[in-house]
C-alpha cells in the first residue's frame, strides 16, 4: 500500500497548527505570544545576531522580524544597538530573560500533554524522521527548544 503524501503533508501541517495554537495561548497567559517568545529563543541562542539572521532563525522576512524587534524593545523585552557597518545586533534586557523563563515554564508543561500520546520510543522515531526530513535545511534550524 502507498502512503497518500498529501494526507501525510497535511497531518504534519495539523500537528504543527495544533502545537502552535496551543503555545500560543499557554504563552498568552505570561504575557507574550508564541512569536515573541520565540524570537526572545533565538536571540538567546544567537547573542548579537544581526536582525536578518534571526529573521532566518525564526522563520520570518526581514522587515516582519524588523516589526517584532520594534515591538519588544518597547516592551523593553530586548535591546538593540549598532554593530559593525550598518548591522543591528540584538541582545535580551532583564526584562527579556524574565520573559524567556517564564516561557520555557509554560512551554515544559504544554508539550508534555501535546506529546502525552507517544511512548518514548515513538517520541524519538518521531525526532529521527523529521530530522532526516528536514536534513536539507539544517544551516538554518530555526525554533529549537532547549531547555527542559
Amino acid at each position: 500500500m502507498t502512503t497518500n503524501l498529501e494526507v501525510l503533508g497535511q497531518t504534519i501541517k495539523r500537528a504543527q497548527y495544533r502545537n502552535h495554537r496551543t503555545m500560543d495561548a499557554a504563552l498568552h497567559d505570561v504575557g507574550i505570544s508564541l512569536v515573541q517568545w520565540d524570537a526572545l529563543r533565538a536571540i538567546e541562542r544567537m547573542p548579537h545576531a544581526s536582525g536578518h539572521d534571526l529573521a532566518v532563525a525564526t522563520f520570518q522576512s526581514d522587515q516582519s522580524f524588523g516589526t517584532l524587534a520594534t515591538r519588544l524593545v518597547a516592551r523593553g523585552l530586548i535591546s538593540r544597538s549598532a554593530g559593525r557597518g550598518r548591522r543591528i545586533e540584538h541582545a535580551l534586557t532583564d526584562a527579556g530573560h524574565a520573559a524567556l523563563a517564564d516561557g520555557y515554564r509554560v512551554a515544559s508543561g504544554v508539550l508534555d500533554e501535546l506529546f502525552a500520546p507517544l511512548d518514548e520510543d515513538q517520541r524519538a522515531t518521531l525526532l529521527a524522521v523529521l530530522q532526516v526530513l528536514t536534513a536539507d535545511a539544517a544551516e538554518s534550524p530555526g525554533p529549537i527548544l532547549t531547555r527542559r
